[in-house]
């Protein structure tokens, strides 16, 4: 089942004061990314958060899932039913985001000759 867009925007409604909140279509799904980096995914009206230990410590024992059925790395599932703390879910997508790289900036294109 994909994601409802009434659910996309619930999500992004709750998520909207963090720095650079924005979802793109991947898979025919959504990717979150929060201040240019990759947080997790929105699958199924379920939002996925990239595994980190800051991610871990801030949410305890997450529940684990994968987004897509070819992911094998377990993400943090933070389903519907928990997002309506928002204090949490910032806390959790801010420490996720806190602990990845920062985007790689774009190689420009070579000039066509």
């Amino acid at each position: 089942m994909p994601t409802r867009p009434e659910t996309l925007q619930f999500l992004l409604d709750q998520l909207a004061s963090l720095p650079g909140v924005r979802v793109s279509k991947t898979f025919g799904e959504y990717c979150l990314y929060v201040d240019g980096r990759s947080v997790g995914f929105v699958c199924n009206d379920q939002l996925f958060l990239k595994p980190t230990d800051a991610g871990r410590a801030v949410l305890g024992q997450p529940v684990l899932g994968a987004p897509y059925h070819w992911v094998q790395t377990p993400h943090y599932l933070l389903s519907a039913d928990r997002w309506d703390d928002r204090d949490a879910m910032h806390a959790a997508v801010m420490a996720t985001a806190g602990a990845l790289p920062c985007p790689k900036p774009r190689k420009p294109k070579a000039a066509a000759r």
